[in-house]
């Protein structure tokens, strides 16, 4: 199985290179995911329970990367058993690329080998189910990125807001005094005006 595509992911290339690289980001995007373990900056360990039509199987396996050209991409490329079910071994080629100031574009070309009972399914079913499980992965994915800034934005303190400063005593005092000596020169007038 072939599969290419390309992604825009609405975050700056620098912080799609960290997300890629982060196993707690991956383990939330990748779907079944039950564990993905950093043993390297080149490997990792992975437990990913997934259902292709009527078979449903566990896979564990390791993941290497290589080609690694920081924030530009890498290959990643692993091989799972999923016991009766069946194996699967490829490898992904991943390419990033800046699109404005604050988006990336994920190019990417996957190849992919499955064995057992999954090899029994039939391509149009295998094909079906990657492209769906590469569209979940990459949309939450996508919305791990977008969450971190708001999270990040929330948890900072928030700047108080400063009260106006208050007048001196005296220019209040001054200030009420005014107004009184007005209302009484007010009320003497029309004192002034009743009894005349």
């Amino acid at each position: 199985m072939d599969m290419t595509g390309e992604r825009r992911i609405p975050a700056p290339r620098d912080r799609v290179w960290q997300a890629l690289n982060d196993p707690l980001v991956l383990k939330a995007a990748i779907p079944g995911c039950e564990s993905l373990e950093k043993l390297s900056d080149a490997e990792m360990t992975a437990t990913v329970s997934v259902k292709i039509g009527p078979i449903a199987a566990r896979f564990t396996g390791r993941v290497n990367l290589s080609d690694i050209d920081p924030p530009n991409g890498y290959r990643i490329a692993g091989e799972g058993s999923g016991g009766v079910a069946g194996f699967a071994k490829g490898g992904a080629t991943v390419a990033l690329s800046p699109d404005g100031a604050d988006a990336t574009l994920l190019h990417y070309v996957v190849d992919a080998q499955i064995g057992g009972k999954l090899a029994q399914l039939g391509g149009r079913l295998i094909d079906a189910t990657a492209k769906k499980l590469a569209g979940d992965f990459f949309q939450a994915f996508a919305e791990a990125l977008a969450e971190a800034p708001a999270a990040a934005r929330a948890a900072a303190p928030q700047a108080a807001v400063a009260p106006l400063p208050a007048a001196p005593a005296e220019k209040r005092e001054g200030w009420f005094a005014r107004l009184m000596a007005a209302m009484r020169r007010l009320l003497g007038l029309e004192r002034a005006a009743r009894s005349s």
